[in-house]
């Protein structure tokens, strides 16, 4: 298999759109801004899933399933959140289609108007609110934690597979409260699962902040977050948690009676992680070979080539990658042992560098006289033979040395583009020439935000919770500042 890859240093982005493609996990659809999630690519996307699906259940939520569509009147009960999501908002007006009269194919029914507009959602707060009133009615019910897997539509002209589509798959968590004390400590809790997840299991660094206030999700009262940093020096989202205030249950009239026995308004957030996620975990790893999977995600951990001329040769060392395979398998490790005779040993190691396997294993006739194999590890492409005895343990270690690898790689490339500064030429400077974090003081208007970003197409990723806390003058107008925060590009 030849990869032909642009690489990183050429165009990176068309290195990673080269790559989602070749690497077999996703492809445009007959949608314009829709894509194909193939198979590979959902099996990275499932483990994911279940991951996060384990940690939320861990923290006492539930799964539910709430409607496609939306009522247009439900999104003008709360005016912020309208107006965050009302330029990217597909519209259903009809309900039926018809043969054209003059026989030219399919048309819309005229006669089938709908009478009130259902909007697709592209978040659910709006119907999750309407249902919670008839789900509260007393303090008994609190919290309520529930979570949705489902699939959002944005409308978006500029699409990149995986990173902005107009439809993508997510999670999102929307939960009530009796206190703001518990509201606010459940939005902070789900930012640190967040976190714990995209570190532990992607392998992937992030810094934990709050948003500015221009930042916010739409309706929110404060937003906290999670950026990571690209091998491009670009920041990316990895995922929000809102505190929602009582905006939602005004909104929505959802009140609870209080032990006290009075009414209230009950207090509410939601968060969210999506496939944007599958993208942070390609542009964080992959290399210019192709894709590096973190085993704990790779949907193969191990794959076993044969190397063989003839019959005779294939069963010899079949016997040895089946009874390898099979001691692998119990120890939990996912395994893929490729006999395919309709590719050449040499299309398959490309094969599996290029979708990020791990560890490759190359098993042949004279590895077989010898009682050894060939380990190829993917992060270094380093190779070595073992003894088939001491196979099992050698792999069960690269699986936590190539996930700490990973890790660590991540984190020093990070450290390396993280600088801070105290003039607004050497900002600008810095964002142009070399990107990366920057950190710096800035005064708390959104003026001055707003000017950076159009000077520099930089934004402020977050205002960090962990680090040092010190204040100074803004960069840029040199009023006082209560702490730097995080500008980059972004994603």
């Amino acid at each position: 298999m030849a990869k032909n890859l642009t690489t990183r240093g050429e165009d990176y982005s068309k290195w990673y759109n080269e790559l989602v493609v070749k690497a077999d996990l996703a492809e445009n659809s007959g949608v314009r801004g829709c894509m194909v999630i193939k198979p590979y690519g959902f099996a990275i996307w499932e483990k994911m899933q279940a991951e996060l699906d384990r940690m939320f259940k861990e923290t006492g939520h539930q799964n539910a399933y709430f409607p496609l569509f939306i009522p247009k009147s439900y999104f003008s009960k709360e005016a912020s959140h309208v107006d965050g999501f009302a330029k990217e908002c597909a519209v259903v007006t009809h309900y039926r289609l018809k043969n054209a009269e003059d026989g030219s194919g399919i048309v819309v029914d005229p006669d089938a108007k709908l009478e009130e507009e259902l909007i697709v959602r592209p978040t659910s707060e709006t119907i999750i609110w309407d249902t919670y009133r008839k789900w509260i009615q007393s303090y008994r019910d609190l919290p309520l934690l529930i979570n949705q897997w489902a699939n959002v539509v944005r409308w978006e002209m500029r699409t990149r597979l995986f990173l902005r589509t107009a439809e993508f798959l997510w999670q999102e968590g929307h939960t009530a409260h009796a206190t703001e004390r518990e509201a606010i400590a459940e939005a902070e809790q789900m930012m640190n699962v967040y976190a714990e997840f995209v570190e532990n299991y992607m392998a992937v660094p992030v810094l934990k902040g709050t948003k500015t206030e221009s930042e916010r999700f739409a309706g929110a009262l404060e937003t906290y977050c999670i950026e990571a940093l690209m091998q491009d020096g670009k920041a990316l989202q990895a995922g929000t948690s809102h505190f929602l205030g009582q905006n939602f249950a005004k909104a929505f009239d959802v009140k609870f009676a209080t032990k006290e026995g009075s009414q209230d308004y009950v207090w509410a957030t939601s968060w969210g992680v999506s496939t944007r996620l599958m993208g942070a975990l390609i542009m964080t790893h992959s290399d210019d070979n192709g894709l590096v999977l973190p085993p704990k995600l790779a949907p193969d951990q191990v794959v076993i080539v044969p190397i063989y001329k003839n019959e005779e040769q294939f069963n010899a060392v079949s016997e040895v990658a089946v009874d390898l395979m099979k001691s692998l398998r119990k120890e939990g490790i996912r395994v893929k042992f490729d006999n395919r005779d309709t590719h050449k040993p040499g299309w398959k190691f490309n094969e599996y560098e290029l979708k990020g396997v791990p560890v490759r294993i190359a098993i042949g006739p004279k590895d077989v006289e010898k009682g050894t194999v060939e380990l190829a590890r993917r992060d270094t492409l380093s190779k070595e033979f073992v003894p088939v005895e001491n196979v099992v343990g050698q792999v069960k270690g690269l699986m936590e040395d190539i996930q700490k690898n990973l890790y660590n790689k991540a984190i020093q490339h990070r450290r390396d583009n993280t600088r801070s500064v105290e003039t607004y030429e050497e900002f600008k400077e810095i964002i142009k020439t070399k990107g990366g974090f920057v950190l710096a003081h800035w005064d708390g208007t959104p003026e001055t935000e707003e000017r950076i970003k159009n000077e520099t197409k930089a934004t402020i990723r977050c205002i960090p919770i962990e680090g040092e806390i010190a204040s100074g003058n803004c960069m840029v107008t040199g009023n006082p500042s209560k702490r730097r925060v995080v500008f980059a590009k972004a994603y």
